[in-house]
This record gives structure tokens, sequence and C-alpha cells, in this order.
């Protein structure tokens, strides 16, 4: 199975899921997306297999993620901002055959293995 993890190696949430991931024997593809950043397809991607759209991939607690929410963005704002600002995505993410979830609580990441 393949198993893709977009992480933050700064974030301790996105450390413990990849760690989560190597308790359960897999050796997940790791995007560094703060430094590959984010194109239209993946996010596009993400946001319908997490399935809680583009505006639901935002870290809202990131200052102009939360300014996008609080204007109510359309998908286009929100898909610019995010390509130009690759930290206004939640992390961490985990995709996988079975589905893509945001690793929040970290447990989480455990439903698409």
């Amino acid at each position: 199975m393949s198993v893709v993890l977009y992480h933050n190696p700064k974030c301790s949430t996105s450390r413990n899921a990849l760690a989560v991931l190597r308790e359960q024997g897999v050796e997940p593809t790791v995007v560094e997306y703060l430094k590959t950043g984010w194109d239209q397809e993946t996010l596009e991607r993400l946001a319908s297999r997490t399935g809680v759209g583009l505006s639901g991939l935002l870290r809202k607690k990131e200052a102009d993620a939360k300014a996008l929410l609080d204007a109510g963005a359309d998908d286009e704002a929100v898909l610019a901002a995010a390509i130009a600002q690759p930290i206004l995505i939640e992390r961490p993410m985990v995709e996988t055959d079975k589905g893509a979830v945001i690793g929040r609580p970290v447990e989480r990441v455990l439903e698409v293995l």
C-alpha cells in the first residue's frame, strides 16, 4: 500500500504521526510540503479525499488562513493563498489507497491504513 505523509518536521503532531505510522510497520513517502509547496491538483485531491473541502484544509491557527475563513473566501482564493503560502494548510495529512485524513488527533492516521 502506498502511504504518503504530508509532513512538517518542526510540528510535534506531524512527528508523532510519522512515529505512529512507523510503529505500524509503515514507512511512508514523506513530503515536506513547506519545501516542495502545493499544487492545485494535490490540494483539490486532498480536499476531496479528506471530505473537508478546500477551506477545511486550512490551518485555523494561521492568521492568514483565519482571515480567509472569516471572509468566506471561495475555493479559488483558498487555492491561490495555499499555493503562495504552504504553511496555511493543516498538518499532518496522510494519504493512502483507502483515503486521506488530517492527523488531528494523531490517531486518525490509522483510519486510512
